[in-house]
């Protein structure tokens, strides 16, 4: 049932709910915690991440309308693809701004809309088409785009990227509170528009408390597992031919445009103890995450701005961390006293750091401690209650 009482607020969003991963569930618990206060409708593309084709239920449908946990949710038309082909990737981004276009000639939009960024130019086309509406424009940025796709080697420096700079530079002066998930995002915005409303809300996660295992193991290696995208910025097949595998073991869980090549590694190297378990749902995951020593969280270069909330998500397991991405992590981890930081791009660092976790071994107190410091210090409860008063 909808409440016709509450003020109305839309999500755009191009994550969402049955599509897996960071960003969806991120969106998702953003709009549950919100509609307590708001009626909440989220405006998304027909589901299709991270296979890059359009999931069974929802083919051969140009849109899809539902009321879910008390959210109105509208799912668009949407050219889904995974390609590493920039011309792919931008009809993609092309083809859902041109369906939220006919969205809003259409559909009645209400007063205050929360706007996910990247994809930016699906971000651009919103704000530019809210604004002439004097709609209130909340930003959500989790990722600096285009300077991120530069510095992962997406992106080039010429008139594309100077075209997608001023639609960046568009919205961080056209929209009335910008979210980020990072100090370094607020700052690169505060530079861009020093009178920008900033608010910092990470991508905290609702987790079940779960217990930590006791392990009995049959051998020695020490568990690494790596859960999530299995994309470029993630850098798991170079992980995978750089590792040192004695007394290790590596699993990975997860999909995404590297997995075929990493499948393709493996084959070609099947003494080497790696494990590939594929995608599984949240709280399967979780349960399996739990019998793992320590979670690997790696970035393939250190991308300003960036935060993976595996971060939050894996501490708030127990799970110890074992960093390798730069940036503002590197504070998180060392701040909280969450695991080890290894220097990005450094595999004899990386390699070095593992040998002394291996040798000084890991006690289940230890787990226990970091979920405490996690749980204590990543509520998403108190960042969601800090929002609504801000917004």
């Amino acid at each position: 049932m909808i409440d016709k009482k509450k003020e109305s607020l839309m999500i755009i969003t191009n994550y969402y709910p049955p599509e897996i991963g960071a960003a969806s569930n991120r969106i998702f618990h953003l709009a549950e915690g919100l509609s307590s206060d708001y009626t909440v409708k989220v405006v998304t593309p027909l589901p299709n991440y991270p296979t890059g084709r359009i999931f069974k239920d929802y083919r051969n449908k140009f849109t899809s309308k539902s009321i879910e946990n008390g959210i109105q949710i509208h799912r668009l038309w949407i050219f889904a693809s995974v390609s590493k082909n920039k011309i792919s990737r931008l009809l993609a981004m092309l083809s859902y701004s041109f369906s939220l276009i006919l969205y809003f000639l259409r559909q009645r939009t209400p007063n205050k809309v929360i706007i996910q960024s990247p994809p930016l130019i699906v971000a651009f086309i919103s704000i530019f088409l809210l604004k002439s509406k004097k709609r209130k424009i909340i930003l959500n940025v989790s990722d600096l785009w285009p300077r991120a796709g530069l510095e992962l080697g997406a992106l080039k420096k010429n008139w594309f990227y100077s075209v997608l700079r001023q639609m960046e530079r568009f919205n961080y002066l056209n929209s009335n509170i910008i979210l980020g998930q990072s100090n370094e995002i607020l700052k690169h915005v505060s530079e861009i528009n020093p009178k920008a409303k900033t608010h910092l809300y990470r991508n905290y996660p609702i987790i079940e408390l779960k217990e930590i295992p006791t392990i009995e193991k049959s051998n020695k290696s020490l568990t690494i597992v790596y859960a999530g995208l299995l994309g470029v910025a993630q850098g798991i097949l170079k992980l995978c031919q750089n590792l040192d595998f004695t007394d290790i073991e590596l699993h990975i869980y997860g999909s995404g445009a590297e997995e075929k090549e990493i499948l393709d590694f493996m084959q070609k190297h099947p003494t080497l103890p790696i494990f590939m378990h594929g995608k599984l749902d949240r709280n399967q995951l979780h349960n399996e995450l739990m019998n793992y020593d320590l979670a690997i969280v790696p970035l393939i270069k250190r991308i300003y701005g960036s935060v993976p909330s595996k971060i939050f998500e894996f501490s708030k397991l127990g799970l110890p961390l074992l960093y390798f991405g730069g940036g503002e992590g590197e504070k998180i981890i060392h701040n909280y006293k969450l695991g080890w930081v290894a220097d990005v791009g450094n595999y004899e660092n990386l390699n070095s750091i593992i040998e002394t976790i291996k040798s000084n071994g890991l006690e289940i107190q230890q787990k226990k401690d970091i979920q405490v410091r996690a749980n204590k210090a990543f509520s998403f409860e108190g960042q969601l209650l800090d929002l609504k008063k801000t917004i």
